[in-house]
């Protein structure tokens, strides 16, 4: 039996059905949809917070929930940390308190070293004496954070763990997110409206709309479907993934090599030969027929239309790039006074490509 999810619940007038996989293998399964999905309903009932009227739960083979055969682990015994928007730290205990409260009572200790290395991990080493009220925003993330991995969970759940924080809070937690993700190897589900955040940190992308599942797949496959964002309007745009081939220095410039074209993008702090992923949006996409030239975009990528999909008076166009899909959004007049056809040859006009929640033009 492999890791799944499974839940049935009604709130009020509000319906969750949805399934999805979770870990078997993906490091950071990303919950995406918009307020009012359901996302947070999913992440109480895998806590054990709530105990929903239908509900399978399996996580590392192990069954945690399956309402048809009466079984229900308490939540305390689950091992699934949990990470919610406003950190929940106890305001009367340090922060060494607050990271110890959650080992002390799990049943599956780390040891002194366990302890020094999340601390280490998390940057935390400063703070362990000081009571939450005189953190930053950032910085109790971090402990929450920390809380939650002292409890040798076997999941961790991130439940829209930066959507209170400010922009520089933010880029003051994502790295050790990032660190989170590469040095550990427990399985997240990690819960958001930021596509920013999704593109950075997960590999696998499930998307919630209305309590259901409207599809799940690779981070990539999802964001490139044409029929997501024609139809829901939730994916404004492409993930993908690039590779550095070198930096210009005198310019403060990164050329990137996508499906064999090269994007030019503000310089990224990273070896030539890394991975890159970026974003761009459908609508930051211009189409040519011929090759522009005398234009001021760095970024101008052959390409094949794959399909149209016409949604009132816009047409949504995927555009292939060897195995890379791009999204152009652009009016149905032009559609028509180009008189684009799939299976055309066309060009790109990237205006915006986001790398690392940054956008650039």
């Amino acid at each position: 039996m492999g890791d799944c999810v499974e839940l049935r619940h009604t709130l009020g007038a509000f319906r969750l059905d949805a399934a999805f996989e979770f870990g078997d293998g993906a490091k950071v399964t990303a919950l995406f949809g918009p307020s009012g999905s359901g996302k947070s309903t999913v992440i109480n009932a895998i806590a054990g917070l709530i105990q929903p009227e239908f509900g399978r739960l399996v996580l590392g083979g192990e069954t945690l929930l399956d309402t048809d055969r009466g079984i229900s682990v308490p939540a305390r015994a689950r091992r699934i940390g949990v990470v919610f928007q406003d950190t929940r730290l106890f305001p009367h205990l340090s922060v060494k308190a607050n990271l110890l409260y959650g080992w002390q009572r799990t049943s599956v200790k780390v040891d002194s070293r366990g302890i020094d290395a999340v601390i280490a991990l998390l940057g935390l080493e400063r703070l362990l004496d000081r009571r939450p009220r005189t953190l930053s925003g950032g910085e109790k993330s971090r402990v929450a954070l920390g809380r939650a991995l002292l409890m040798n969970p076997r999941a961790l759940l991130l439940d829209e763990p930066l959507a209170a924080l400010d922009a520089a809070r933010k880029a003051e937690i994502l790295p050790y997110l990032d660190r989170l993700v590469r040095e550990t190897r427990i399985p997240m589900l990690y819960v958001s409206h930021s596509l920013d955040e999704v593109a950075r940190l997960a590999d696998r992308m499930v998307l919630i709309d209305k309590g259901r599942v409207i599809a799940q797949g690779s981070l990539f496959e999802v964001t490139q479907r044409l029929d997501l964002i024609a139809g829901n309007a939730l994916l404004p745009g492409a993930v993908l993934e690039t590779r550095i081939a070198g930096h210009d220095d005198a310019h403060g410039l990164t050329d990137l090599v996508l499906a064999g074209e090269r994007l030019v993008v503000p310089r990224v702090d990273k070896p030539v030969g890394d991975s890159v992923r970026i974003r761009i949006d459908a609508l930051d996409v211009m189409l040519a027929l011929s090759r522009p030239e005398g234009v001021s975009a760095n970024n101008i990528l052959a390409a094949n239309i794959a399909a149209i999909e016409e949604t009132g008076g816009h047409a949504d166009i995927q555009l292939s790039l060897g195995d890379a899909r791009l999204i152009a959004r652009i009016t149905r007049r032009s559609l028509d006074r180009m008189g684009l056809k799939p299976g055309m040859p066309i060009f790109a006009v990237i205006k915006t490509v986001t790398v690392g929640g940054r956008e650039h033009s």
